[in-house]
C-alpha cells in the first residue's frame, strides 16, 4: 500500500530531529562544528584627553608606568557607582603602599551635570586618590566607546534623568593596554589578591 505524502511527515520530522541531534553531538564533542575559537587580547581603551577634578587636563599618557583602574560612571547614581567606588577605595587600603602604582580613574558619563568641582566633592568621599575626569559630550562618548561601555540616557518620572550603563572596572597596564576587568560579584580581597601577582 502507497502511503500519501502526508502520511510521510511524521517520518521526516523525526529524521530531521535525528540529524539536528547528531550535529549538536558532534559539535559538543570538539569536531568541528560550532566551535568558537578565540585568541588575543580584547581590544578595550584607547587614547583621551579630558578635565580632571581641579580642572587641569588629563592625557592617557599621563599615566605611562603606572596601573589604571577605569571605572564609568555618574555622581547621581543611586546605587551601582557607589558601591562600585567603595569598592575599589577598599581595594586600595588592601593593596597598602603598593597603592601608589595605580591610578584609580571615574570617568562621569553624565558631563552636563558633573563638573569637575562636583565629581572634586564626591570622590572626596571615596579616596582622596581618585582622580575624576570629565570633559565635552563628545569626547567622553568617544572614550566611552574605546571601554566598550554600554550608557544610555533614561527620562525620569516627574523630570530629570538617570544614565543606565555597564559597571566594569578595567585594568590597563603600565603600557595603557587592556590587562583585566572586575565587577562588583568580587570582593576587595580577591581583587587586590589578582592585582598584587601583577604589580
Amino acid at each position: 500500500m502507497l502511503r500519501t505524502p502526508q502520511a510521510l511527515i511524521p517520518y521526516l520530522l523525526a529524521l530531521a530531529c535525528v540529524s539536528a541531534g547528531g550535529l549538536w553531538h558532534a559539535a559538543d564533542q570538539g569536531q568541528g562544528l560550532g566551535r568558537v575559537i578565540t585568541s588575543g587580547t580584547p581590544v578595550v581603551g584607547g587614547p583621551f584627553a579630558l578635565l580632571d577634578q581641579n580642572g587641569e587636563t588629563r592625557t592617557d599618557a599621563d599615566f605611562r608606568g603606572r596601573w589604571m583602574l577605569v571605572y564609568f560612571g555618574y555622581a547621581n547614581c543611586p546605587d551601582v557607582c557607589p558601591t562600585t567606588l567603595a569598592l575599589m577605595a577598599e581595594v586600595l587600603k588592601r593593596l597598602g603602599p603598593r597603592a601608589n602604582r595605580i591610578a584609580p580613574i571615574f570617568i562621569t558619563l553624565d558631563p552636563a551635570r558633573d563638573t569637575p568641582k562636583v565629581l572634586q566633592q564626591y570622590l572626596a568621599s571615596f579616596d582622596s586618590r581618585f582622580i575624576g575626569l570629565t570633559g565635552p559630550n563628545s569626547h567622553i562618548a568617544a572614550v566611552a566607546a574605546e571601554y566598550r561601555v554600554y550608557h544610555a540616557r533614561r527620562p525620569l518620572p516627574g523630570g530629570g534623568y538617570a544614565i543606565d550603563h555597564s559597571s566594569v572596572i578595567c585594568l590597563m597596564g603600565p603600557d595603557g593596554k587592556f590587562a583585566a576587568d572586575y565587577d562588583n560579584s568580587q570582593g576587595p580581597d580577591e581583587i587586590a589578591d589578582d592585582l598584587k601577582k601583577r604589580l
